[in-house]
């Protein structure tokens, strides 16, 4: 049986709320990951005078085990409590994510139109999962805990990243439920937004840009690509360059508050 405990262990992958200025960032980690994947680039926003928060979201940060119990409205409903908080603190609030993260950025964004903005980072709303992968992974899901990702080029990020060696499969099959409830609601989203892909992803595929772009209602679309990074594209090598693209992103939308 495979060793499924985290990896780095040592990292700060806890819940985290950090006062600073008047408008708010909300930043969600992605599958199977902790708040250690967004934290690098949570510390430049603060540091330029955002309030950031980040959420553990449940299942993550334990167990594959409590992994696996958990559903995406748990994820979701974590969400809409760190908006809240951070609404009621600040007076423009952006949601943003990495991966899972940002198709949950977008399913907020669809429930709460006064939201200032989004910022995605490689968003899950495709991947390189087959058919017949996804029917696989349901007929196999009662009796098959967890299934290994594709193996990939050793990185910064596997330094930088806190999270589960495997893919929880009931909980994998919860990620799908959550993207097709964002697909729908896609529609509903018309805050600016900044995408940012890696070209070297294997596990977001490129399409994903193009399902946002032409899925929302936003008059403001900015997409970027990194050619030198690998999925997690706020922890590789180009983050300095994605930092700098948010904090622009961010401040010239700020002038409207």
């Amino acid at each position: 049986m495979m060793d499924t405990s985290l990896v780095n262990p040592h990292l700060e992958g806890d819940t985290f709320f950090w006062e600073g200025g008047p408008v708010g960032v909300l930043l969600s980690h992605g599958f199977t990951a902790t708040t250690a994947e967004v934290r690098w680039l949570a510390k430049t926003l603060h540091q330029g005078g955002y309030t950031v928060a980040g959420p553990l979201l449940p299942g993550h940060g334990t167990t594959v085990e409590e992994m696996n119990r958990t559903r995406w409205r748990q994820w979701t409903d974590t969400i809409e409590q760190t908006y809240r908080q951070l609404a009621a603190r600040c007076k423009a609030v952006f949601l943003g994510g990495e991966s899972m993260g940002g198709v949950l950025a977008l399913y907020a964004a669809s429930q709460h139109p006064e939201a200032a903005g989004l910022l995605l980072y490689a968003p899950a709303m495709k991947t390189f999962a087959r058919p017949i992968d996804i029917l696989r992974m349901r007929l196999t899901a009662p009796f098959t805990p967890y299934f290994l990702p594709p193996p990939g080029p050793r990185t910064l990020v596997d330094e930088r990243w806190k999270g589960y060696p495997v893919r929880p499969t009931r909980a994998a099959l919860q990620l799908l439920a959550l993207r097709d409830a964002t697909t729908r609601q896609l529609k509903h989203v018309h805050q600016p937004l900044l995408i940012v892909m890696a070209r070297l992803d294997r596990t977001v595929h490129p399409d994903a840009a193009q399902i946002v772009c032409d899925g929302v209602s936003s008059p403001i679309k900015e997409l970027h690509w990194m050619e030198k990074s690998t999925h997690c594209v706020i922890l590789d090598q180009e983050l300095p360059q994605v930092a700098e693209l948010t904090l622009n992103f961010l401040a010239h939308l700020r002038q409207a508050f």
